[in-house]
């Protein structure tokens, strides 16, 4: 029996599904919200938790995160940058220690960081979008008119389409360069809260539809996401899911941006262009993979599960996965 922490929110559909998976293979689960972890440092001595250690040593809350064998990481809220900071510290920690987190504290601090990520995925010669960062009104507008004033913004942290904006006119910019200069600006309904750091990227004509590679440490599964009434092409936007079978340099294109984050579980969105390119967009090192389970006839959290049982065995032989 392996003590798993599903970490996220216990009412959201994937925790659901990998802790009900987890369960049938005969392992102990226990749910945590973000909002519960803590820690304790120069606990008394005698005390004891799922790391040995004396006086001086870390003591992780609640107990169940401080005994995990596995610390499985299923989503990330919002909050400001101490907390931010906290929890990548404390996931840190229980890896350093000797808990497996999947994926890696280092892959989700890189993979959540639109830019971060961006940049490793072009260093390791990766074709993505051209991009500009700026934060302050002069450098946003140099920036949308060196991308040829028509591009699209996205914030800095962020999933499922939510604040992507695609800005071609100056009434579009107006209310990101008034953010950046410190005045209130509402940027529309679906606009994350602005600031001042800005990410804008080329739009990328396309044909309509890209595709999603799910990799499962060496297994990978696709979709093609098709939407005829929003360039954004996300399922939770409305985008409709088909199956689709990518070719073999798709494919190792995906395993590439996956490895230029240290990922072993990530959602690659990868989008053909109209010029003949295809370039990745985004990688997720959280995905979901509500709407191509669908596609592919597959429970995608038993074979997570199945993956992160192999895992626990690779990094913990004395673990006995399955049993």
């Amino acid at each position: 029996m392996v003590r798993c922490a599903l970490l996220g929110e216990p009412m959201g559909w994937h925790v659901g599904r990998l802790a009900a998976a987890l369960r049938d293979r005969g392992h102990e689960v226990t749910l945590v919200r973000w909002s519960e972890l803590a820690a304790e440092i120069g606990r008394p001595a005698g005390h004891s938790s799922g790391h040995d250690g004396g006086p001086g040593r870390e003591r992780f809350l609640p107990d169940a995160i401080g005994r995990a064998d596995m610390v499985v990481v299923r989503g990330m809220p919002a909050g400001g940058l101490e907390e931010v900071i906290l929890r990548m510290d404390l996931l840190g920690r229980l890896a350093r220690l000797g808990t497996l987190v999947v994926n890696s504290p280092k892959s989700l601090e890189v993979a959540i960081d639109k830019y971060l990520s961006l940049a490793l995925l072009a260093e390791a010669g990766i074709p993505v979008p051209r991009t500009i960062v700026a934060q302050n009104a002069a450098g946003i507008e140099n920036g949308w008119n060196a991308l040829g004033r028509d591009a699209v913004v996205k914030p800095l942290f962020g999933s499922r389409g939510r604040g992507i904006e695609r800005l071609s006119s100056r009434d579009d910019l107006a209310p990101y360069l008034e953010a950046a200069e410190g005045r209130p600006s509402v940027a529309g309904p679906t606009a994350a809260p602005l600031g001042a750091v800005c990410y804008l990227q080329e739009f990328v004509p396309h044909p309509g539809w890209d595709v999603r590679v799910l990799l499962v440490g060496e297994r990978a599964f696709s979709m093609r996401r098709v939407s005829s009434s929003d360039w954004r092409l996300n399922v939770a936007r409305g985008a409709r899911a088909e199956p689709f079978s990518p070719s073999a340099d798709w494919v190792a294109l995906a395993r590439r941006a996956a490895a230029a984050v240290g990922a072993e579980i990530a959602g690659v969105d990868l989008l053909p262009t109209a010029d003949g390119r295809v370039v990745v967009v985004e990688i997720n090192a959280v995905p979901g993979w509500r709407g191509l389970e669908g596609v592919v006839g597959q429970n995608m959290a038993t074979i997570v599960v199945e993956y992160l049982e192999q895992r626990l065995g690779e990094s913990c032989p004395d673990c006995r996965a399955g049993s």
